[in-house]
């Protein structure tokens, strides 16, 4: 038993093997070729089997997810424009509001100054408080107008009566 082992090791290390790797080299050829014969001549009478339509649903697969994929992108790229758009839209109402709101302020510390001035110069009894109130009023409303570029021309003369008197009646011991 053992010398037959060895007959058939020694045998095998007799084998030609370039002559076998040709060989299965050619069935391998041989079976592509038969396939692809098969292949072709299934494709000519219309038929179709497993595996070719198992090919053709992954490549219609494959197209249908290319175009849903560029459909997506133009939809991204159009909500992108629209985005933008909205963007500088809310910017612009942005800013009107604020100028809006600005402006609103602006008028209530000029209505606010010019009463109280004329309150003064009509002679009614004003208390410090209200006298101090009036400037610090006035000192935001400056700088309200130093902050938004805009220039003061309306309540210089309001101002200079409330701080005349507001002077008088520090002199007289108020």
């Amino acid at each position: 038993m053992v010398k037959l082992a060895m007959d058939s090791i020694v045998e095998l290390m007799h084998v030609d093997f370039p002559s076998v790797f040709i060989t299965v080299a050619g069935i391998l050829i041989g079976i592509k070729s038969i396939s692809s014969l098969f292949e072709w001549i299934i494709n000519k009478l219309g038929l179709e089997t497993r595996w070719m339509r198992k090919n053709r649903e992954e490549h219609e697969l494959i197209v249908k997810t290319s175009q849903n994929l560029s459909e997506l992108q133009k939809k991204h790229r159009e909500d992108m424009k629209k985005s933008d758009q909205y963007d500088a839209e809310m910017r612009t109402d942005i800013q009107k509001l604020t100028r809006m709101f600005v402006d609103k302020e602006i008028d209530d510390m000029r209505w606010e100054i010019n009463n109280f001035a004329t309150r003064v110069s009509e002679g009614r009894p004003c208390n410090r408080d209200s006298y101090k109130h009036c400037i610090h009023i006035y000192e935001k409303y400056e700088k309200l107008l130093e902050e938004n570029n805009l220039e003061n021309g309306e309540i210089e003369v309001s101002m200079q009566i409330i701080y005349d008197d507001y002077k008088r009646k520090l002199q007289e011991g108020f």
